[in-house]
């Protein structure tokens, strides 16, 4: 163990928060295994905590989400397609990449980790991935809730090896799991057979997905090594996958417990005094109020998921309305110093349905699922306390989602989901796309039927040729879809006002639009970003609009003057007008 010198607020943050989590531990020397976890080798802390207000990002910041084989060709490694891909086509355009994780698995399409120091050989090498972080800013999943039950940690566990005899959580059939909250329906807990006699291990996710006891504090250690040696190898946002799940305690609901929280708060502390700047993003597809708390009181999570904001945006332009996503807007506090939001219109998991509880009616979800089952898509349910099942998440490909409408299929495909993606690029936060959102892949049956599972509608993987091809030929909805995209995150990376902590108001405009008021930090430019939801064409009087006089305004997107307006604004259905006065 290194002979460590620390600022006293960095210890003191530090001791505080070991001694909540495990109250039983010695907090001191727990906190210097903590810091030998995390400072391996030459690294060391930094004097001071990172301020609130130097969070490290701008409005020309954008992340693009894939797989580590979203393209391949049978001859190339899949990870140098995506960095040839992302130089050739997006480089100056986006300028961050989540690459889903890339390690060796066994199941749920990488979520089922063997082996967290190790990149799948299927895709290619730490030296494709340093290269790729050189590029772009890098990010990666850190699966904290849980590991493949074939992985060597777990193999160790069923034969009696230490340390990782305690690494899993054990429970009985017979204790009370009423409470537990799931994403999922199967049977929570697994019979194995371990060198200590019978056990049932929790398994939140899938019988394929053991999940760790982080009561026992060698988890954590582990996790915060492996941490290290991410960073080290190029990784500066760290996804924390799943977890509002990781602490259990029987009888509770096992999600969002105080223990997780106050993780997720020593995890802020490290991040906030690493030697290279880093960002804690966390995953928890949840409920608005229950996402919120990992903001903490700024100490928490820099960067939360929208989640709400794709059931919205998608219940929004299947049902002409903007009265949900309006009001949900109204209520959404704006990010507070050092803190931001991920928005994101679909992922490769699917659209999720909880956020949307309490923000849409039941008959509103269920419209929603009935119109995209009829457009190809599918529905996957979970478990839910008292044992009862109810819908999660629509797994469909979010352009054939956007087919029609609530009134079936129609010529407005390219413009509605357009639409959708420009709300995504101009709200507060960061903007993320998935890669087969940017390319308009539509649903992926054939991945279905051979894989049997919902998810791989959303998962397609592209013929680097044929996708080549595609983007080639001007009339495919691939060209057309991904210039298009390509030109408004272009015109959206030029403007203060769209920083992802400027100023942000919602616009009263009537059921059939949404729109917002964004203004930079210096207060030098404002942009009215106003989105017909419809299929028909709608006007609005100028005067709606606060247009300060003697300004220069004009609409970003279509190059008009607001003197070509005249009295009213007339939007096509789905247009999208970013009106400034720079």
């Amino acid at each position: 163990m290194r002979n460590w010198t620390l600022s006293s607020r960095l210890k003191s943050d530090l001791i505080e928060l070991v001694g909540s989590i495990y109250p039983q531990q010695d907090s001191e020397a727990l906190f210097l295994e903590i810091a030998d976890a995390f400072w391996s080798g030459d690294h060391l802390p930094r004097r001071k905590s990172r301020t609130l207000s130097s969070a490290p990002w701008s409005e020309k910041d954008t992340y693009l989400i894939a797989y580590g084989n979203s393209i391949v060709d049978g001859e190339h490694k899949p990870l140098d397609l995506l960095h040839d891909f992302l130089l050739a086509n997006l480089k100056g355009v986006v300028n961050g990449v989540h690459i889903l994780p890339f390690f060796p698995f066994t199941s749920d399409d990488g979520f089922a980790i063997t082996d967290y120091r190790t990149v799948n050989s299927t895709l290619g090498d730490w030296e494709d991935i340093n290269r790729i972080s050189h590029n772009f800013r890098l990010m990666s999943d850190l699966v904290l809730n849980h590991c493949s039950s074939q992985s060597a940690w777990f193999n160790d566990y069923l034969q009696g090896h230490e340390p990782y005899d305690k690494f899993f959580f054990e429970a009985s059939p017979d204790d009370d799991l009423s409470e537990v909250v799931r994403p999922r329906a199967h049977a929570l807990l697994r019979a194995v057979e371990t060198a200590n006699g019978p056990r049932h291990v929790w398994c939140t996710f899938s019988h394929d997905q053991v999940d760790f006891d982080f009561s026992n504090p060698e988890v954590l250690l582990e996790f915060l090594r492996i941490m290290r040696f991410h960073i080290d190898q190029g990784v500066r946002t760290i996804r924390l996958d799943a977890v509002a799940f990781i602490w259990k305690e029987i009888g509770t609901s096992c999600i969002h417990l105080p223990q997780t929280h106050a993780i997720v708060r020593l995890m802020r502390v490290l991040a906030d005094y690493s030697d290279v700047p880093l960002v804690l993003i966390t995953e928890t597809n949840v409920p608005k109020n229950e996402n919120l708390s990992y903001f903490g009181n700024r100490n928490e999570a820099h960067v939360i998921y929208n989640f709400s904001l794709p059931p919205l945006i998608l219940q929004a332009l299947l049902y002409g309305t903007s009265k949900s996503l309006n009001a949900w807007q109204m209520t959404m506090p704006p990010a507070q110093p050092g803190c931001t939001y991920f928005n994101f219109t679909a992922s490769h998991d699917g659209i999720g349905l909880r956020p949307a509880e309490g923000l849409l009616t039941d008959d509103e979800i269920d419209g929603m699922i009935d119109t995209v089952k009829g457009f190809g898509g599918l529905v996957s349910m979970r478990k839910a306390a008292g044992g009862t099942s109810r819908p999660y998440e629509l797994n469909v490909s979010l352009f054939d989602a956007l087919s029609g409408t609530v009134k079936g299929k129609d010529e407005w495909n390219i413009a509605r989901f357009l639409c959708g993606q420009a709300i995504a690029m101009a709200l507060e936060g960061l903007p993320a796309f998935y890669i087969h959102s940017m390319l308009a892949t539509p649903n992926d049956l054939a991945g279905v039927e051979k894989t049997d599972h919902n998810r791989a509608i959303n998962r397609h993987r592209w013929h680097y040729p044929e996708l080549l091809e595609k983007l080639a030929d001007p009339s495919s909805q691939q060209a057309i879809v991904f210039a298009e995209m390509k030109r408004l995150i272009a015109i959206r990376i030029r403007q203060p006002a769209f920083h992802p902590n400027a100023t942000q108001y919602t616009l009263q405009l009537g059921d059939r639009m949404f729109g917002f008021w964004r203004q930079s930090r210096d207060r030098s430019q404002s942009i009215f970003a106003i989105h017909n939801v419809t299929d028909e064409t709608v006007s609005i009087p100028t005067r709606s609009l606060n247009l300060f006089d003697g300004e220069n305004w004009k609409d970003l997107v279509s190059g008009q003057q607001l003197q070509e307006f005249g009295g009213e604004i007339t939007f096509a259905p789905y247009q999208v007008r970013w009106i400034t006065n720079q």
